[in-house]
């Protein structure tokens, strides 16, 4: 069975008078003192309207536009006072769908982009002047991965990890940057300071400075040792809970679904009540498991 996809806007790029455009909000006045909005304005000045405007157009008004997406890049041009901009006429005049769902780049991902920029000819200083920042930002995003095995890197490169935790991971040598990054998605925490209890946690000769003595501040060297023990043996007991949890999971989803069908009938509900009414109640909020209803609805 065939299905018409409707295309929400029209797929050629049409050029659009700036005073035909209507903008659907009020920008604040103090929006250029943003940091976002200077990096769009710096952006467009570089290298131009890389996201077209969403606009669609005004019923009974020909020739007039309503702006659906694009209120700050529209500010912008209407500062450098541009005649014209490149648009996209959209089908319907919803604007939910626009940039509602928009990922934002982690550093790794940056990281990628910015070294395919120049190795694709780009300079440092344009992509320091289209992103608004200084040459040694570039630079520190461009080294970033510089000595952190490619396996962390495989693992954390989708993550919302932060330069500063990648920074941390490359004190360590590659087979621990490995296991921190293991850890750093079980748990599901990026932060630098997580990053950092892990480097404090780390033997001495898993440190890509292994002669340098570990100093951390308010800590003695005996805290530091009853540290890396501590960490040692919850990174182990973390790692097999991690092992058995889907398997424990899993059967207790089964022994609710069974539980829900005794419960269903009203002769075993009758007897639990009358004889056992304790081991009812504890059935009963097994039951009506928030988090296990939902997981038994996935498995479903």
């Amino acid at each position: 069975m065939n299905h018409h996809v409707t295309l929400a806007c029209n797929p050629e790029i049409s050029t659009i008078p700036v005073v035909s455009i209507l903008p659907l909000k009020q920008l604040a006045a103090s929006v250029n003192k943003s940091r976002k909005y200077q990096c769009i304005a710096a952006s467009i000045r570089e290298v131009g309207i890389i996201e077209p405007l969403i606009v669609y157009p005004q019923p009974n008004q020909a020739g007039l536009y309503m702006l659906l997406d694009g209120h700050v890049r529209l500010h912008v041009i209407k500062e450098d006072g541009q005649q014209t901009v490149e648009c996209l006429v959209a089908t319907d005049d919803e604007g939910f769908t626009y940039n509602h769902k928009v990922n934002r780049l982690s550093a790794i991902q940056e990281h990628f982009m910015i070294r395919r920029a120049i190795k694709k000819g780009a300079s440092e200083n344009r992509i320091a002047k289209s992103l608004n920042v200084d040459v040694a930002s570039i630079r520190r995003k461009r080294d970033l991965l510089e000595g952190i095995c490619p396996e962390a890197v495989e693992l954390l490169k989708k993550k919302r990890i932060g330069s500063g935790a990648i920074r941390e991971i490359r004190k360590v040598k590659p087979l621990r940057q490995l296991e921190m990054a293991e850890l750093m998605i079980a748990s599901s925490n990026f932060s630098v300071a997580y990053a950092k209890c892990l480097v404090a946690a780390t033997p001495q000769g898993q440190l890509i400075d292994a002669e340098q003595k570990k100093e951390i501040r308010g800590l003695t060297s005996d805290d530091i040792a009853r540290i890396e023990r501590e960490m040692e043996g919850l990174e182990r007991d973390f790692k097999t809970i991690e092992d058995t949890h889907g398997k424990n999971v899993l059967n207790l989803v089964i022994v609710v679904g069974y539980l829900k069908k005794l419960l269903d009938s009203a002769r075993v509900l009758r007897f639990l009540s009358r004889s056992h009414p304790e081991i009812l109640a504890e059935f009963q909020k097994l039951v009506e498991s928030r988090n296990l209803q939902e997981q038994s609805t996935v498995d479903s």
